[in-house]
């Protein structure tokens, strides 16, 4: 089976080399016609290539707007931050306060308070994927939002508002979404 994906393998890099600008879809079709195997056999091929750093995937038509960005599926993490806030708005004002709704208070407050900040904090220092793995981005997304929550409520503390819910919630909800539009506006340059 190794012999066969190696086979593969060497198809596909020749003919990346004979057509550079070929699409994704179209090389597997075209190496999947040529050997006559399975599509997800060929896929997986050029998946295992990519992963050996012999081939390297380029978007034909990146967004170039902070417009076109939202509108894409790149921007994906940034509606799942902007749903977990709202959601968080949801179950903090509209919900009941007693089980088992108040669960979703604890879940979604837990998420919104010890990863969100961190998060987009991180997504603005590094836009790239290849910058970081995924187990980094997840301790440091929980490290940096324990550290600048606190940091908040201190700021917080000398205000008239003071620490409670709902100056922590607007305050960590205008921080988390400021950051999100720093990293959004980085990834797209």
């Amino acid at each position: 089976m190794d012999e066969g994906l190696e086979d593969l393998q060497e198809k596909m890099v020749q003919i990346l080399h004979r057509e550079p600008g070929l699409r994704l879809g179209d090389l597997v079709q075209k190496i999947s016609r040529m050997s006559g195997e399975q599509t997800y056999l060929v896929t997986r091929a050029l998946y295992k290539l990519k992963m050996d750093g012999k081939v390297m995937f380029k978007d034909p038509d990146p967004p170039s707007s902070l417009y076109k960005y939202i509108r894409s599926y790149y921007s994906l993490w940034l509606w799942a931050v902007m749903s977990v806030i709202l959601s968080t708005i949801v179950t903090i004002y509209l919900l009941p306060q007693y089980p088992p709704f108040i669960y979703s208070r604890y879940v979604l407050g837990s998420l919104f308070v010890l990863y969100l900040p961190g998060y987009s904090l991180i997504e603005a220092l590094y836009p790239k994927r290849e910058d970081l793995e995924g187990l980094e981005r997840l301790a440091l997304s929980i490290g940096l939002s324990l550290a600048l929550v606190p940091l908040v409520g201190l700021v917080l503390n000398y205000t008239p508002w003071g620490i409670r819910l709902e100056p922590v919630f607007v305050s960590l909800a205008i921080l988390t979404f400021m950051l999100a539009l720093v990293a959004a506006l980085r990834k797209v340059k």
